[in-house]
């Protein structure tokens, strides 16, 4: 039987899911897109995404693959699969594969935004959007403190203790903090995550901007390599997979926050 395998673009809400991968007797995004496409399909659809998400994270462009074992129009994916998900979803572009592309393993980085609401007050209408941090942040001083982020490390103070990776060894090529506003906002990208990794950066960073460590605590905890001594994880609902990047060879459009990319930028193995 000739399959086609498909290629999504996907953003969610991620307040109302357990996360992205399946979870029993829970809600998860895997599922919620696997039950919508399959009823276009005809068929059972197992979809692969680029990274997963944690419970409450939030997806501007995840990107997926499944294969498809009936001919569909590439509109029909789109048009069936939206009018099949339920709000807090949305497919936003659909094409056929090229070459061997993996959703997952064809990634050569990953662009996660964190984003911080820096006031006294919470608020009403962003309160599963953005994480909210009352006390004054010096989004200067962390945007000096993470540069010591940068570059190939050993990020075991920056992982979950129940992270499953074999290594703890990533590339990470930017990071960027800035205010706009009365937001603070946390622009990283790598060639991969540790589980919490970008969670417990920011949580490391949003100390260092509050004044309770010095600047010099990223490399510290670079150097320490312990995870008992890093900071809190900083709550999910500020956190979004914004983007991820493959060869140009496979046609997926380039988001613009990549052209910061080193030349070496290299999938991840």
């Amino acid at each position: 039987m000739n399959k086609t395998r498909i290629v999504l673009g996907v953003e969610y809400d991620g307040s109302g899911f357990a996360g992205w991968q399946w979870q029993p007797h829970q809600r998860s995004v895997q599922q919620t897109l696997e039950q919508a496409l399959a009823k276009v399909a005809n068929h059972p659809v197992t979809v692969i995404c680029a990274g997963r998400t944690d419970a409450g994270v939030h997806a501007l462009e995840q990107v997926v693959h499944f294969e498809a074992e009936t001919e569909r129009d590439l509109h029909a994916w789109m048009l069936g699969g939206n009018s099949n998900l339920p709000d807090d979803v949305r497919i936003t572009w659909v094409k056929k594969a090229a070459g061997d592309f993996h959703a997952r393993y064809s990634a050569i980085a990953r662009f996660y935004r964190y984003i911080i609401l820096n006031r006294p007050i919470k608020s009403a209408l962003l309160r599963k959007q953005v994480t909210w941090c009352y006390n004054p942040l010096d989004a200067g001083k962390m945007h000096e403190a993470a540069q010591h982020l940068i570059g190939q490390h050993d990020f075991s103070s920056f992982r979950a203790q129940g992270c499953q990776s074999k290594s703890p060894m990533r590339a990470m090529y930017f990071i960027d903090v800035y205010r706009e506003g009365d937001k603070v906002i946390i622009d990283i990208s790598a060639n991969a995550f540790l589980h919490h990794m970008v969670r417990n950066i920011a949580g490391v960073l949003m100390d260092i901007g509050a004044g309770k460590q010095p600047m010099n605590w990223t490399q510290h905890l670079l150097d320490v390599k312990s995870r008992k001594l890093g900071g809190i994880t900083a709550p999910p609902d500020g956190l979004y997979l914004g983007a991820v990047y493959y060869s140009e060879d496979y046609g997926i459009a380039k988001h613009p926050v990549f052209e910061k990319l080193p030349v070496d930028a290299k999938r991840f193995d």
